[in-house]
């Protein structure tokens, strides 16, 4: 994409409504717009790491067995008066009417709906077990929304929902998630660390946060330092086979939200030198629910002598708008963003630092078209700025590569490619600079 003809409205000073790195990089970088209170237009370069976070949270979900389905962001009041939560809720649900006076929400969440969808499809244990999944905008009025996309009224959410035939086969679903939330995260280029936690407007008895530790985080965190060494399960893992060992290695380390801290149980397990507690932004958080849902809705299938049994539930849910503002916390510096490769909107910045030069125009030119044809995403800076002008606004938005084409370094028959997360910079000729750039591993893998 050629900047010249591209919607980048970046900003030179740090909007004073922003409190937190990664609500301020936002707004600078142009990635949102703020429309209303916890409200935010996605602009298109924040729209392309949108996009890539959904797409890998995707290929994992799939990969573990989930199907993806799209449910309306409208529900029947009626729905939630079944499972009982519809008055319990609170005010953070958007309650409306339509013209026939029909009692409708904004779905905060998908329990309900979903429940009712698999009650009318399955009816035979044999159809067991199922679980669907979606990536759709939710909906929750918060009384003070702030810190830009972490904490807004508006988000874009994965929400999956598992059914079992009994409790074994449930927990046998909710290890998969586990499992595959650690892979997603990772792939994502960030630690997200599960952690015991309160089951809250879900219910339950078994819930983990998924928690990127990070100082400007809501969440007050006590975990064992050890289970920041532990190694994220490969692509090879088997999700049809026995998870319990996986399992048990990453829940043994101590790892609690402050809900659930058991301070006496936190001092007799963990050496004071491995205790940290400090805060963490909840990037995702997994439930088992039994049959909190199935009962009341009667959600239920026919087992082989013929009676009923009630079907055994869990949700998962990962916050993909949030995990832009979770990324950003982790991965930035005075000078902006530095995006990790897997979810950059762009890989490499290409920048023409004598504009107007054919030399240098030439030159950039043919990159940006080689570029192109090996498949890299490529933003080109065309315009007439100065190269100091470019150099600050590529490091604002982070792309993980720099490409400089400059008069002095043609000459010599070199471009210049710069590393964002490290800073370093190497002279190169353009063929080591393409092959060096399209070696990044950006959908695969985790590196």
């Amino acid at each position: 994409m050629r900047l010249s003809r591209y919607f980048l409205p970046t900003l030179k000073d740090n909007p004073a409504e922003a409190q937190i790195a990664s609500h301020r990089l936002m707004l600078r970088a142009g990635l949102i717009r703020q429309e209303a209170a916890g409200i935010y237009a996605w602009l298109p370069l924040g729209l392309r790491v949108l996009e890539r976070i959904a797409r890998i949270v995707r290929e994992e979900l799939d990969r573990a067995g989930a199907i993806e389905l799209l449910m309306p962001t409208l529900q029947l009041a009626d729905l939630w008066r079944e499972s009982g939560r519809y008055d319990a809720y609170g005010p953070e649900m958007l309650r409306i009417r339509d013209r026939h006076e029909r009692e409708l929400l904004y779905g905060p969440t998908n329990e309900e709906m979903v429940t009712e969808i698999v009650r009318a499809g399955v009816s035979s244990w044999r159809e067991l077990p199922r679980n669907l999944y979606q990536v759709q905008w939710k909906f929750r009025d918060e009384q003070r929304p702030r810190f830009g996309v972490m904490r807004g009224r508006e988000f874009l959410m994965k929400d999956g929902y598992s059914f079992d035939l009994d409790e074994a086969g449930a927990r046998r679903s909710y290890q998969r998630m586990f499992v595959a939330y650690l892979r997603t995260f990772a792939r994502l280029g960030v630690k997200a660390i599960p952690m015991r936690a309160e089951t809250g407007p879900i219910g339950g008895d078994l819930s983990h946060e998924f928690i990127v530790l990070a100082d400007t985080g809501e969440s007050d965190v006590y975990c064992d330092r050890a289970v920041l060494d532990l190694a994220v399960p490969g692509v090879e893992v088997d999700y049809d086979g026995d998870l319990e060992a996986l399992i048990r290695a990453w829940t043994s380390p101590y790892a609690a939200t402050s809900d659930v801290h058991d301070a006496a149980r936190y001092e007799a397990e963990v050496p004071e030198a491995r205790r940290l507690h400090t805060r963490g932004i909840e990037v995702g958080q997994i439930f088992y629910f039994g049959t909190k849902y199935s009962q009341p809705m009667r959600a239920q299938v026919t087992m082989p002598d013929g009676s009923a049994r009630l079907l055994h539930g869990g949700s998962y849910g990962i916050g993909v708008s949030r995990l832009v503002g979770a990324i950003i916390e982790a991965c930035h510096d005075d000078a902006g963003i530095a995006w990790p490769d897997a979810v950059a909107p762009y890989a490499v910045g290409l920048l023409d630092l004598r504009p107007g030069d054919a030399a240098t125009g030439a030159a950039c030119a043919g990159l940006y078209a080689r570029l192109q044809r090996a498949g890299v995403g490529v933003l080109f800076d065309d315009t007439a700025a100065r190269a100091g002008e470019k150099f600050a606004r590529m490091d604002l938005i982070g792309l993980p590569w720099q490409l400089s084409v400059g008069p002095r370094g043609l000459a010599q028959g070199t471009v210049e490619l710069k590393r964002r997360a490290s800073d370093a910079r190497i002279e190169l000729d353009v063929d080591a600079a393409i092959a060096r750039i399209a070696g990044i591993p950006s959908n695969g893998d985790i590196p």
